[in-house]
């Protein structure tokens, strides 16, 4: 109820109905989306040159140690966070022109992060890029795979901005021990008491880890059709009610 009551509070122009429906989609997607974004992530790294899709400040990481020891930088990885802002930006716009709030918002850019899944998969099955995981081609089918995480960041903080985000797995596991920490105390507790919170955080961990398993499994069986999986999902994820 108290969930319900914040909702309607934060959105005053979200129906009742579609205040509810918000309700769900802040609990049951966030773990789908998770498992997505650790396919993405460990799918790209595998065949795409060790490039984090999902997680992008690692790319930044990897690009400096790169630069300071010397060795060759791969320029794919450096463009990731520019082309993961656009993407942004690209999909904040979207939603401006759509003029859609809440579950619809929601439907529509999920639609958006299946279609560029899609995109990443034909583009991969035909082209190959993990035959040359530093070649051109890999570096196309990176900036596809990033734009499609960055908006389905973007999903949760415009349409569903009450969901824990799926790009923040420190956080969450950071929210997790903590959290664990306090349920073991015995007398004096240092966090709000929120029980709903650590399980969707863990639900989210869990998830991110389960995709990253699903992930190394499928490219070793599947090559390039291993982006199917994912694209599965996101297809999946448009269903969730």
């Amino acid at each position: 109820m108290f969930a319900f009551a914040r909702i309607s509070a934060g959105h005053p122009d979200i129906a009742t109905d579609d205040a509810a429906e918000l309700l769900r989609l802040e609990v049951r997607l966030p773990p789908l989306l998770s498992v997505i974004a650790g396919m993405v992530d460990l799918t790209g790294f595998l065949t795409l040159g060790h490039i984090f899709t999902a997680h992008i400040t690692g790319n930044l990481v990897v690009a400096a140690a790169a630069a300071l020891r010397g060795g060759p930088i791969n320029v794919a990885q450096v463009l990731a966070i520019p082309i993961f802002m656009l993407a942004l930006a690209a999909v904040w716009l979207v939603a401006h022109v759509s003029r859609r709030r809440g579950p619809s918002l929601a439907r529509l850019l999920l639609v958006v992060q299946f279609v560029l899944l899609v995109i990443v998969l034909i583009f991969c099955v035909i082209t190959t890029p993990s035959a040359d995981p530093h070649g051109l081609t890999a570096g196309v089918a990176v900036m596809i795979a990033v734009s499609a995480m960055a908006c389905q960041y973007a999903l949760l903080r415009l349409a569903i901005p009450g969901a824990i985000s799926t790009a923040v797995m420190t956080g969450n596991l950071t929210n997790t021990v903590l959290s664990l920490m306090d349920l073991l105390a015995v007398r004096r507790q240092l966090l709000p008491v929120d029980a709903g919170r650590l399980r969707r955080s863990l639900h989210l961990l869990l998830g991110f880890l389960f995709g990253c398993v699903v992930a190394a499994l499928a490219v070793s069986l599947l090559g390039d059709w291993a982006w199917s999986v994912p694209a599965a999902l996101a297809a999946a994820a448009i269903t969730v009610r």
